[in-house]
């Protein structure tokens, strides 16, 4: 038998967490002074419901290597003997190094010839380990083996698309996320900041000019994007705002031809402390050799209002 267990950025609903038994790690929020456990003390709800009224803002740190050890002999005990670990990205969160210590203490434990034990650096952000972490569940469900389960985590980790957008751009800059000039000159503008992974940690890439932008640039680049092979869902979080999340659905649906499940799921506190309000993002396994960054998107851009600028004139041409 092969136990999953995560952190708890991976952000995934306790229906999926319950129906694929999935052990989770929580992170620890530290709100005015208080420690609250990610997902056990403070719920998403309660926590954006307060946020705005918070005299500081909260800081989060990654579970202790007892916990992991914890979630392994929670495996154990219920029969397994091969363990999969998914973590937060390296680059963002210490979820990782702190599992990998857990590794060396299981070891300490337990006869590595009886007892197999992999930690992937999922090199993603919230819903993006979750992804890996839900499609493994699948695959594990099909048949697949330990062997061919760490083999597809660490082939297709880097395939894993992020897409996120905020409304609040305050909280990215408390959070050091976005610089102040860039804050203001996209509040003047109503720009919203869009972001990616790369190179295991966050980076803007795109900036749109409201709402509805957003949700083109989001399908636009799916279509652009997906591998429609290994892509058999998409999961859109959020953070405060269901119907934003829902209006991506919808347009998903609509607009791409997409016959996956497509889930919804709201961010977790430690992830929601640093994205902020009015939080949008999107995932899904893209096709190899795409290239993302603000200079690709603002020629990708002009191309395409090029081309809408074009259409529309030979329209008006033949009308005359």
């Amino acid at each position: 038998m092969i136990k999953i267990i995560a952190d708890s950025t991976c952000d995934l609903s306790d229906e999926v967490l319950s129906r694929y038994h999935i052990g989770i790690a929580p992170l620890i929020i530290q709100i005015d002074g208080r420690d609250y456990r990610d997902r056990i003390d403070m719920k998403p709800d309660e926590f954006y419901r307060i946020m705005m009224d918070l005299e500081e803002n909260p800081t989060t740190a990654m579970p202790s290597p007892e916990e992991f050890l914890r979630r392994m002999e929670e495996g154990i005990a219920e029969g397994c003997r091969e363990i999969l670990c998914i973590c937060m990205s390296s680059g963002t969160s210490g979820s990782y190094q702190s599992a990998m210590v857990a590794k060396e203490l299981f070891y300490d434990k337990y006869d590595p010839s009886e007892y197999k034990l992999h930690v992937v650096d999922s090199l993603s952000m919230s819903h993006g380990s979750g992804y890996l972490i839900l499609k493994s569940a699948q695959l594990r469900e099909a048949g697949y083996t330990f062997e061919e389960l760490v083999h597809f985590n660490e082939t297709f980790k880097k395939h894993v698309k992020h897409y996120l957008s905020v409304d609040d751009l305050d909280n990215l800059i408390r959070s050091g996320r976005l610089t102040n000039a860039s804050a203001f000159i996209g509040k003047l503008l109503k720009l919203k900041p869009i972001m990616t992974m790369k190179d295991s940690r966050g980076a803007i890439v795109a900036k749109e000019r409201g709402r509805r932008n957003v949700l083109e640039h989001y399908v636009r680049e799916f279509k652009r994007r997906v591998d429609e092979e290994l892509t058999t869902f998409i999961i859109v979080g959020y953070t405060s705002d269901i119907a934003y999340a829902e209006n991506l659905k919808t347009k998903l649906m609509q607009e791409t031809g997409f016959k996956g499940d497509i889930y919804i799921m709201q961010m977790g506190v430690s992830v929601g402390t640093h994205v902020g309000l009015g939080g949008l993002s999107m995932f899904f396994i893209e096709k190899d050799g795409n290239h993302d960054g603000l200079l690709v998107n603002e020629i990708n851009s002009f191309k395409l209002s090029r081309d809408e600028f074009i259409e529309k004139f030979k329209k008006r041409l033949h009308r005359s």
